[in-house]
Formats: C-alpha cells, sequence, structure tokens
C-alpha cells in the first residue's frame, strides 16, 4: 500500500483539488497491481508548489535554472525488498499544470495526475535519457493512467 504525504505551499492547489492527500492517494490506490505494493507499507511525499520554489530546486539539485512541471528525488537509487519503505520525494509547479489558464478542474486533473505518474515513475528508477527508455516509461505512464482514468477520482 502506498500512502503520499502531501504538503503546499502554494494556495492556488486547492481551488483546483479539494482534499488533495485523499486525491493522490486515491490515485495511487487504482494503480495497476505491480505498482501498488500490496503487503507493503510504501511512503513518498508530495510537494504542490509552484514556478519559484521549483525552479530554485531544479537550480540547486539539477544546476538547471529553469522552471519545471515535476521534480523527482528517489531516497534510494535501489529500492530493496522491505515490508516498509519511503521512496522518496516529488514535487509539481501549479503554474505548469494549469496551463493554459482557462483549463477547467477536470482537464486540470487529468494533467496533473499524468505528471504525478511521471514523477512517481522516477522514484521508482525510470528514466528518460536515451529513447528507448523514453518509450518505455511513457508505456508505463499510459497503462497506469488507463487503470485511474475510468474511476471516479475524477469528478
Amino acid at each position: 500500500m502506498i500512502k503520499v504525504n502531501v504538503l503546499s505551499e502554494e494556495n492556488s492547489w486547492s481551488k483546483k483539488i479539494k482534499k488533495k492527500e485523499l486525491f493522490f492517494n486515491k490515485i495511487c490506490n487504482k494503480f495497476p497491481k505491480k505498482y501498488r505494493f500490496i503487503n507493503k507499507k510504501i511512503y513518498l511525499t508530495l510537494l504542490l508548489s509552484n514556478n519559484k520554489t521549483i525552479k530554485t530546486l531544479n537550480k540547486k539539485f539539477r544546476n538547471k535554472d529553469k522552471h519545471t512541471d515535476v521534480l523527482s528525488f528517489p531516497f534510494n537509487k535501489k529500492q530493496k525488498k522491505l515490508k516498509e519503505n519511503y521512496l522518496g520525494d516529488i514535487i509539481i509547479s501549479f503554474n505548469y499544470m494549469n496551463k493554459p489558464k482557462n483549463l477547467d478542474n477536470y482537464q486540470f486533473k487529468i494533467k496533473t495526475i499524468k505528471i504525478f505518474i511521471h514523477g512517481f515513475l522516477h522514484l521508482l528508477g525510470h528514466v528518460h535519457q536515451k529513447s528507448k527508455e523514453y518509450k518505455k516509461m511513457l508505456n508505463e505512464e499510459k497503462k497506469i493512467f488507463r487503470s485511474i482514468e475510468k474511476t471516479s477520482i475524477l469528478n
């Protein structure tokens, strides 16, 4: 079972997603079986942020002086097969999720779920430096999203 601890430093998130921690935990409960970590206690932290903070973190930890949509910081490079494990941290920028600004809440949630999945896969060690890796990661993202999109989470 995955437990997402959600922190928010950007008030605009509350206008788009009510009960943020419940929302992201429900998403994880709808992941395909291989990503739900059944019979294990898996934790991660999600920071719902903005372009200013994400740019600062991107520069400090990745030496890139620009904002981005999502950052992931895996706790361990290799995930051990433990019954209890901390995966790491994901940071998502509200400014990126809210483009274009006329997105309704439904489209905003879809975009946010997709980028959350992307960040989650990075915590598990997925990368996309090469074309082959990118295709593999994109396929996994699509599989996970398909397991979520038919649920009531988006309503």
